[in-house]
C-alpha cells in the first residue's frame, strides 16, 4: 500500500516574495504574494515528529505584457504597452519542532529570493509645454524582499493534513522612485493563511488547498498605499508509485482579488482592484534516501480573466530536502 503523505514545503512561498513591482493595481500589478505559489501536497509542513530540517531551492520564471491602451505605474511612471521578463532563484530554510500542542507541530520558516528583471514601456513625461511619450527599458537585479514565518502550525489525522501560518515579507530589497524595475517593493505585508490537504494513502489521489489574506503598509517613497488582497489555490493530482519513490501529475488553479482599493496621493490611477485566474499542469516526483526526503517539482500557470495586472506565464521548477533523526513516514510502503 502506497503512502502518501507530505515531505515539506519545497520553495514555494518563494514565488511569494520574488516577483518585483509590475503593474498598474497594487502599485505593481501585483502584491508580494504572486498566485498559485502555494497550492499543493509539497507545501504543507513535513511529516515527521522529530526534530526536522528542509532546504529548498527554487527556479522561478515570469513574462507577462500589456496591451498598448493600458496606462500601468511602475515606480511613480505612467506607462503604456509594458512588457517585463522576470528570473528569480530562491532558498528556503523551514525547522520544524519535534514538540506537540493541541496535537500539532510548530515551525519557522525564512525564504530569500534573488532577483532579475527587464520592464520596458512607453513612458509619460511632463515637459514644458506638453506630455512627451518615451520608451524606456530598465533592469535590475539583485536580493529581494525577503519573506518570514515566525508562526507555522500544523496537524495530521491519517491522510487528512491541515496547517496554519503567519508569513511577513520585508521590505529587504532595493527600490528607487522613478525606476521602471524594482526588485524590493518598500512596503511590509502581514499575511494570515490557512491550508488543507488530502492525499490518499491508498489509492494517490490528492485534493489541496491554500487560503490567504494580505495586508499591507504603505510604500513612503511614492505615498501609495496597495490595497489587501484575497487568494485561493488548489491542485488536484493523482500520485503513483515509480522507481522506489512517488511521481504526481496534476493540475493546479488559482483565483486572486484585491479586496480593497489603492489610495494616497501616489495611486495617480484611481483606487483600482486586480483580479487574476490562472489554470496548469503540475508535475513532482518525491524519493526517500536513508533519512532524507527529497522532492521536486515543475509546473506552469497561463493567466487568463485578468483585470487590472500584467497578463502572462509563471513557470517554476523546485527541489526539496528534508533531513531529521527519525525517518520520515512521507514514503512508507513504497
Amino acid at each position: 500500500m502506497v503512502q502518501l503523505r507530505t515531505i515539506g514545503p519545497l520553495l514555494i512561498a518563494s514565488a511569494v516574495l520574488i516577483f518585483p513591482r509590475l503593474g498598474m493595481a497594487e502599485e505593481a500589478a501585483t502584491g508580494h504574494y504572486i498566485p498559485g505559489a502555494m497550492s499543493d501536497f509539497i507545501d504543507m509542513l513535513p511529516d515527521r515528529d522529530s526534530s526536522t530540517f528542509l532546504y529548498a531551492n527554487g527556479f522561478t520564471y515570469y513574462d507577462g505584457s500589456a496591451s498598448p491602451s493600458k496606462t500601468l505605474d511602475f515606480g511613480g511612471l505612467l506607462t503604456s504597452d509594458a512588457k517585463a521578463t522576470i528570473y528569480a532563484d530562491t532558498s528556503l530554510f523551514l525547522y520544524q519542532a519535534p514538540w506537540k500542542f493541541l496535537g500539532g507541530q510548530y515551525a519557522v520558516e525564512l525564504l530569500v529570493p534573488y532577483v532579475w528583471l527587464d520592464v520596458e514601456g512607453d513612458v509619460a513625461r511632463n515637459g514644458k509645454f506638453k506630455t512627451q511619450t518615451v520608451h524606456l527599458n530598465d533592469a535590475a537585479n539583485a536580493f529581494g524582499d525577503i519573506e518570514m514565518f515566525p508562526f507555522m502550525y500544523g496537524w495530521k489525522y491519517g491522510d487528512f493534513k491541515w496547517q496554519t501560518q503567519f508569513g511577513i515579507y520585508v521590505p529587504s530589497g532595493g527600490f528607487d522612485k522613478g525606476d521602471l524595475a524594482n526588485v524590493g517593493r518598500n512596503y511590509w505585508t502581514f499575511e494570515p493563511a490557512l491550508a488543507f490537504s488530502y492525499l490518499s494513502s491508498k489509492i494517490g489521489t490528492e485534493f489541496t488547498t491554500f487560503v490567504g489574506f494580505d495586508f499591507n503598509t504603505k510604500n513612503d517613497a511614492t505615498d501609495y498605499q496597495t490595497g489587501d488582497q484575497f487568494h485561493v489555490d488548489g491542485t488536484v493530482a493523482q500520485h503513483l508509485p515509480l522507481f522506489g519513490g512517488f511521481a504526481g501529475a496534476g493540475v493546479n488553479g488559482y483565483f486572486y482579488q484585491q479586496i480593497t482599493g489603492d489610495s494616497g496621493s501616489g495611486a495617480k490611477l484611481g483606487s483600482f482592484e486586480a483580479m487574476t485566474t490562472g489554470v496548469g499542469p503540475v508535475a513532482s516526483y518525491a524519493h526517500r534516501i536513508g533519512n532524507f526526503d527529497v522532492a521536486g517539482e515543475a509546473k506552469w500557470l497561463p493567466e487568463f480573466d485578468v483585470t487590472n495586472r500584467l497578463n502572462g506565464n509563471t513557470v517554476w521548477v523546485k527541489f526539496g530536502v528534508t533531513w531529521g533523526p527519525n525517518p520520515s513516514r512521507a514514503l512508507e510502503g513504497m
